[in-house]
């Protein structure tokens, strides 16, 4: 089993997704070649995105790890990246069988009612593994392992439900999506939290700002293409450490700020394939669900958090956060992670957060500095135990990618910086029987909850096609 999934895991999205969608699109009625076409778009747009990220570490990576030489900055985490953090997931006892346990669990709350979220983001299933894989290193239970997986399973479902209206009011051409990728919705209680407060702060109306206004008002200044090129050039300053050897670099330096500039250019116009490819599946679904389930409307399909990360908003914020994150994670007393390879997971930090900021750019980079400080602490404190799963799966398989160098622990801010891994993890390895307790109680809360919802939700709609089938009459 663990090799049959490895070997479908190891096709990654560009293949998976194409596949995934010709299929589902066959089967809700969509001609072969349409289908088909929807399917290929989607995984050419996982393609591009691959490789503009690729371009932002290529990039990235050897200017940053100059300014650590340069500066000193000794920091005993070592950043593995989601890569590597997706390949330690997937490759344990865990992540063999967390396809087709995930899958049942996602059938069963759809026949209780529990959610309306079909989750066929296959790829970020790893998630789920790697916080099944960190409990069961740590608790040395594969019975604990999947207990973490499946419970932040549950909840991700849930609070996929819970933010589909806002997400789809939010951004456009996303009507039947929802985002059950818990990396994201680990972040809604923040947005949800500090948009609230910041909300009862006198004056703070006048900074509704998205990223449209900072165009019209700062003109050039406010475009992510040049504040791209603006920070690629900062860092590419920072990897001198004179004056002249500034002048010397000035074609390394420039290059760098335009590579930077191309970056948040390029994945708004990659992430338009996405939405291409989705539609076509999306309204077909929607269509035959009403046509065909009495009592399903409402369905959303659970897609990756890539279709909207071309955001202008999460382009800005995800730019000006990268010093900043550098410079928390040298200064902060405690903290033992620098990011570096883990930086182009940045952007999917926010996905969940702008349908509660509003696109605001003041509010969203406040969320994503709470968010990313707390990041910091977890990825140190979850670093021991993903260090044990990770040189388990290198025993296994000797895979240089997941190799962590001699003296260091390995950790990634992609995931092991989220609060809800976090939260999962601390209340089954310290807490035990009674942190796992509260989380049986709370995700069974979270889940009568959400029946209540989808119940009342279905009556309404119910009552409202029935009466306007009677003014048609």
């Amino acid at each position: 089993m663990e090799q049959v999934f490895s070997y479908i895991i190891g096709l990654g999205a560009a293949v998976m997704m194409p596949i995934i969608f010709t299929i589902l699109g066959v089967c809700i009625g969509i001609k072969f070649g349409d289908a088909l076409k929807s399917g290929l778009k989607v995984g050419v747009g996982f393609i591009g995105l691959s490789i503009v990220t690729a371009l932002l570490t290529s990039a990235l990576g050897p200017a940053l790890n100059t300014v650590v030489d340069i500066y000193d900055l000794q920091l005993h985490v070592f950043d593995m990246g989601w890569p590597a953090a997706a390949a330690v997931a997937y490759n344990t006892a865990v992540g063999a069988f967390i396809i087709p346990v995930c899958l049942g669990v996602n059938l069963l709350m759809l026949l209780t009612k529990t959610t309306r979220t079909v989750n066929i983001d296959l790829w970020n299933y790893w998630h789920f593994a790697f916080i099944g894989a960190v409990i069961y290193f740590a608790s040395d239970s594969l019975a604990w392992g999947f207990f973490g997986a499946i419970i932040c399973y549950i909840i991700t479902l849930i609070l996929a439900d819970m933010t589909a209206k806002k997400f789809q009011g939010f951004y456009k051409d996303m009507d039947g999506i929802s985002i059950p990728q818990p990396f994201c919705a680990g972040f809604v209680p923040f947005a949800w939290a500090i948009n609230k407060g910041l909300d009862k702060i006198p004056g703070i109306e006048k900074l509704e700002i998205d990223a449209e206004g900072m165009k019209k008002k700062f003109g050039l200044l406010g475009e992510p293409l040049f504040l791209g090129v603006v920070v690629g050039i900062a860092i590419g300053c920072l990897t001198c450490d004179s004056w002249s050897q500034i002048v010397d670099k000035i074609p390394y330096i420039l290059g760098l700020g335009i590579k930077m500039g191309a970056v948040m250019e390029l994945i708004p116009r990659v992430t338009v394939l996405f939405i291409e490819g989705l539609k076509p599946i999306s309204d077909a679904t929607r269509s035959l669900i009403a046509r065909k389930f009495k009592g399903a409307e409402g369905l959303n399909i659970g897609m990756s958090p890539a279709l909207v990360i071309g955001h202008p908003t999460t382009l800005v914020v995800s730019l000006l956060l990268i010093p900043v994150t550098l410079a928390f994670a040298v200064f902060l007393p405690g903290n033992q992670f620098l990011p570096l390879a883990s930086l182009a997971g940045m952007f999917y930090v926010f996905p969940l957060v702008l349908p509660f900021t509003r696109g605001n750019v003041i509010k969203t980079f406040i969320v994503g500095l709470v968010v990313i400080v707390m990041g910091l602490y977890m990825v140190t404190n979850l670093a021991p135990w993903f260090t044990l799963a990770a040189k388990d799966v290198f025993a296994a398989t000797g895979d240089s990618a997941v190799a962590i160098p001699e003296g260091f622990d390995g950790g990634s801010l992609d995931f092991a910086s989220s609060p809800l891994a976090w939260v999962i993890f601390q209340c089954t390895e310290n807490l035990k029987w009674v942190g796992s307790a509260i989380l049986v109680l709370v995700t069974m809360a979270m889940m009568w909850w959400n029946r209540v919802h989808i119940i009342r939700n279905q009556k309404a709609m119910n009552e409202q096609n029935s009466t306007e089938i009677q003014v048609t009459e």
